[in-house]
């Protein structure tokens, strides 16, 4: 099956990675169960709706089931009082509630999200291997040290058998999707937003549906303790009073302060210069860690004529993640070795 140290199992890549596109299913579609089992990794998409990973694996799955790992490679070293942990961690709670209040909605019980404090790169491929699932399934996330990380997981699940099956969802256009003619990555912004926006369509931002809920899986009884979620105490970290600083989290939050901003979309590009004034819609946090997801804020702002009044911005984020991703040179033309 080739190299599973470094992650490259060669022909088998398309496969055991299962990186094709995945197309959004309709509300409560069944297929036909392609595996017996998945598990869905949650990282920066804490969040059941539009979420391209859950919906795929619900799709192909007969039994699912949701994973969210502290990361000690992540946290080691931040401060003990980081806002920051504080906010995912009540966004994980908030996952937590919903998966366990939709599986009862289906007349399931014992269903809840996993959550372990660990090594991810670890931690979950000892879960995949004692839930026995035959997949894995992840969003794609572009930083260096994600990928990396990323890339260990896919080697050790080839090595046992399982399959890494990962999507596109932080983002509408991602990698090599946007590039000169030349087939080149884009160096000034503006011809970069005109050919963003030239190949946005309707597509681009449709939801990923939730479901069937039937198909998600209680936890075993011999996982249930160890994958209870921590204490934050207990990972050496204080819980900040996010409320007291009016900082809304999870998906609940993030939908508040979108139906917050949208009354003021037509002001934004005045308003979002003055500090004073309550211009812009404080959904950065929500968007960098995904509670959100991007394409559903873009479709939120509307047709394209609404959408130019904060529509440049929503291209300009697009445009800093495509910069910061070490992926920014287009694929090797064919007969052309890839390093």
């Amino acid at each position: 099956m080739g190299q599973t140290g470094q992650g490259s199992i060669g022909s088998h890549e398309a496969i055991l990675c299962g990186t094709l596109a995945w197309a959004p299913t309709g509300p409560g579609q069944r297929g036909v169960s392609e595996l017996a089992a998945g598990l869905v990794w949650l990282r920066r998409d804490l969040r059941l709706d539009d979420h391209a990973a859950l919906s795929r694996a619900l799709h192909e799955c007969a039994k699912v089931w949701c994973v969210f790992v502290f990361d000690r490679d992540i946290l080691e070293g931040l401060p003990r009082h980081d806002k920051r942990v504080s906010f995912i961690y009540e966004a994980v709670q908030a996952v937590d509630r919903a998966l366990t209040e939709r599986a009862q909605a289906a007349g399931l019980h014992g269903v809840r999200l996993l959550v372990q404090h660990g090594q991810a790169r670890q931690v979950v491929c000892e879960l995949a291997q004692a839930l026995r699932v035959q997949a894995v399934y992840a969003n794609h996330d572009d930083e260096p040290d994600a990928l990396a990380r990323d890339d260990h997981v896919r080697g050790a699940l080839a090595h046992a058998g399982v399959a890494w099956r990962t999507c596109k969802d932080h983002v509408i256009f991602e990698r090599s999707e946007v590039l000169t003619q030349a087939g080149q990555p884009f160096s000034v912004f503006t011809p970069y937003k005109n050919a963003w926006l030239k190949q946005l369509r309707p597509a681009h931002m449709a939801p990923h549906a939730f479901g069937p809920a039937e198909r998600l899986a209680p936890v075993p009884k011999a996982l249930a303790q160890s994958t209870a979620c921590p204490a934050l105490a207990d990972m050496g970290f204080d819980r900040a009073d996010l409320a007291a600083i009016h900082v809304r989290t999870g998906s609940a939050g993030a939908m508040a302060l979108l139906d917050d901003f949208m009354p003021r979309l037509a002001q934004y590009a005045k308003a979002r210069d003055y500090p004073a004034v309550k211009g812009p819609s404080y959904l950065s946090a929500h968007l960098r860690l995904a509670p959100y997801r991007f394409a559903s804020c873009c479709a939120a702002l509307g047709p394209p004529p609404r959408r130019r009044c904060g529509g440049e911005h929503v291209v300009v984020r697009a445009g800093v993640a495509r910069l910061l991703s070490p992926n920014l040179a287009p694929p090797p033309a064919r007969g052309q070795a890839s390093v």
